[in-house]
């Protein structure tokens, strides 16, 4: 690379910086807006971000032409890249990248392969803070300008928010999908909430110069049992998860960040995990248009950018045995020709075991594009998927104009998301820390993290009324349980998080591991136990539970993830849903323990045996 900056270069740094500051001025959304009122959101504003004046015009079909074929195929790809930094990563990752791209930087790998995105992870050490995330992608968006044909990079992340979030504190964290739900069903089927939510997250994430989100979860969860979903979906009802799909699609998409409806055809009624299997999805096809289909019917009609796949099995609407990933009867005759989806379709990642165990690593790829999907995530060896594709056009298997008819609408997301707007002049790179500064973890976003979570915590039962507690009475209370960890590592545990919340509100909590805690339990008003995905039959959390029931101390047991858990303990003196262990919601349940606030959240799924859709208490 040479040692002064290209006219390629500076207009990239200029879109990155124009692009964070994008984020910062849509970032005021906290609780100074009017969330059940009328809001000036775009779900795709033409080749405009908010708080921008029209970019300068940019044509994709103009471009593509002008591009060679491997310039083309690497459009179709979304990589991981290992480090923290484009071209200086640490010494272990730059070893990780040498072993599996030949390459030792990220911004080496763009350039070599021509990629049309990076996706972000916390295991390949992307996501230290959300100043190095966008120094990372000012980095890359530098490497892709002086390579090739000089396309922008979409940079995407997983970041749902609740049980799946790849960046941590000091971003703000927000209350995950099924918490949304219980807070839909709480105020009566309102999706402001759920839409402001996705709209603080799209601002934090544009600020970084992240541009794609694979949310929201647009699948129906009816399986108490699902290993994958879960919580991640909003519910078990479609049309309210339907309602509140729309809502997050156009608060992302209001913030300048594209939103992903997610697994299609619906992989929320699975048992296995597609990570490590491929699941079988026995619905018919009339269940499939009444349970399945309404989500992303919803999300496509909401103008949402990209849909994913699932690497899911579904016979009744294709008999073949592929994955919904390789099925063209399922990506184009349904996706596109029944609901009439005209943006980009995105695999799920394709080292996941579910698509690759009927094909081989070197035809996955080759079989999604002709199945009518259009960036293909993750490879796991990127070299082999890329050379598939290329060897597929030159053997007339695929052909130029399917690689340009992807690139297109690659293309054209880009453009919607303002990623070839560039300013005039050169951009300092302080500006784009400004940026994050302005609009990442800031305080108007942390209250109103708190607000949304205090008003999706379920109280599930109250049958003597030992809650709310008072804490002018400043009652002895003892938390213990299960403690997993955070889902970006930087927050909890959660019994601690609990314990303090509770002791801030007047109450003398201690939090203490499960070994300690039968023996100390006795003495105290109450014992709250967090429940964490409670299985079926005997267990170490139940054994906890049926303990610290003996001891007589009242007993107050805090789902912190799936709400089924209740229906697989004995009945406690109280019983609370969270969703979510992160701090946002643990906080909450404390204020709810302490009649701090009210509980409003109802279940958005039934607990077989226990509660019914929709159940919730409220104090008298």
């Amino acid at each position: 690379m040479p040692n002064h900056a290209s006219r390629r270069t500076l207009l990239t740094v200029a879109a990155v910086a124009a692009v964070t500051a994008a984020g910062a001025a849509s970032a005021a959304v906290g609780p100074a807006r009017n969330p059940g009122g009328p809001s000036p959101d775009d779900p795709r504003p033409g080749d405009r971000a908010p708080g921008r004046s029209p970019a300068p015009r940019v044509l994709p079909r103009e471009t593509m032409e002008r591009m060679s074929l491997a310039e083309l195929v690497g459009q179709l790809f979304v990589s991981r890249a290992y480090g923290h930094a484009a071209t200086e990563p640490d010494s272990e990752d730059a070893a990780l990248n040498q072993q599996a791209f030949g390459v030792r930087t990220p911004a080496e790998l763009v350039a070599r392969y021509h990629l049309g995105g990076i996706v972000y992870f916390g295991w390949a050490h992307n996501t230290r803070s959300p100043r190095q995330i966008a120094e990372l992608s000012a980095g890359l968006q530098r490497a892709a300008a002086d390579s090739g044909a000089g396309i922008p990079l979409l940079l995407s992340i997983d970041q749902e928010h609740g049980a799946v979030a790849r960046v941590g504190r000091p971003a703000t964290l927000l209350p995950g999908a099924m918490a949304l739900g219980a807070l839909a069903l709480g105020t009566g089927g309102s999706t402001a909430e759920a839409r402001r939510a996705a709209r603080i997250a799209g601002a934090e994430l544009a600020a970084m110069g992240i541009r794609h989100n694979y949310a929201p979860v647009a699948d129906v969860n009816v399986d108490p049992a699902n290993p994958v979903i879960g919580v991640r979906s909003f519910g078990a009802d479609p049309q309210a998860v339907a309602a509140l799909v729309a809502a997050q699609v156009r608060g992302y998409q209001g913030a300048g960040v594209a939103a992903t409806a997610k697994h299609f055809p619906g992989h929320g009624d699975t048992g296995t995990d597609s990570h490590v299997g491929l699941p079988l999805m026995t619905h018919t096809r009339a269940r499939w248009e009444e349970l399945d289909e309404p989500p992303f019917r919803a999300a496509v009609e909401a103008g949402v950018d990209v849909v994913m796949t699932a690497h899911i099995v579904f016979p009744a609407l294709d008999p073949s045995g592929d994955p919904a990933t390789l099925s063209r009867p399922i990506v184009t005759g349904i996706l596109r020709e029944r609901l009439g989806f005209r943006g980009v379709v995105v695999t799920d990642a394709l080292d996941m075991a579910g698509v690759r165990q009927k094909y081989g690593d070197d035809r996955v790829p080759v079989l999604a594009l002709k199945a009518g999907c259009d960036q293909l995530l993750n490879p796991p060896d990127l070299g082999l998927a890329v050379r598939s594709v290329l060897a597929a056009v030159e053997s007339g298997e695929l052909t130029r104009a399917r690689i340009e008819e992807s690139v297109l609408r690659i293309l054209e997301l880009k453009a919607r998301r303002g990623l070839f707007d560039a300013a005039a002049r050169a951009v300092e790179p302080a500006r784009a820390m400004d940026a994050v500064d302005a609009a990442v973890g800031i305080p108007a976003h942390l209250a109103a993290a708190g607000e949304i979570a205090d008003r999706t915590t379920t109280l599930l039962a109250n049958p003597v009324g030992l809650l709310p507690l008072d804490p002018a009475d400043r009652p002895l209370l003892l938390v213990t349980g299960t403690d997993p960890a955070s889902p970006t590592g930087t927050t909890g545990p959660p019994t601690a998080v609990l314990a303090r919340e509770l002791s801030a509100l007047g109450c003398r909590a201690t939090a203490l591991p499960p070994a300690r805690a039968v023996a100390a339990a006795p003495g105290n008003a109450a014992v709250l136990v967090c429940t964490y995905n409670v299985p079926e039959g005997e267990s170490p959390q139940r054994e906890l539970v049926t303990k610290l029931l003996a001891t007589g101390v009242p007993v107050v047991l805090v789902a912190i993830r799936n709400p089924y858990d209740p229906a697989r303990l004995p009945a406690c003196a109280a019983e609370l849903a969270t969703y979510t262990w992160t701090d946002v919601e643990l906080r909450a349940a404390a204020r709810v323990v302490t009649g701090t606030v009210r509980p409003v959240g109802r279940l958005p799924v039934p607990v077989p045996g226990r509660y019914p859709l929709g159940h919730g208490l409220a104090y008298g």
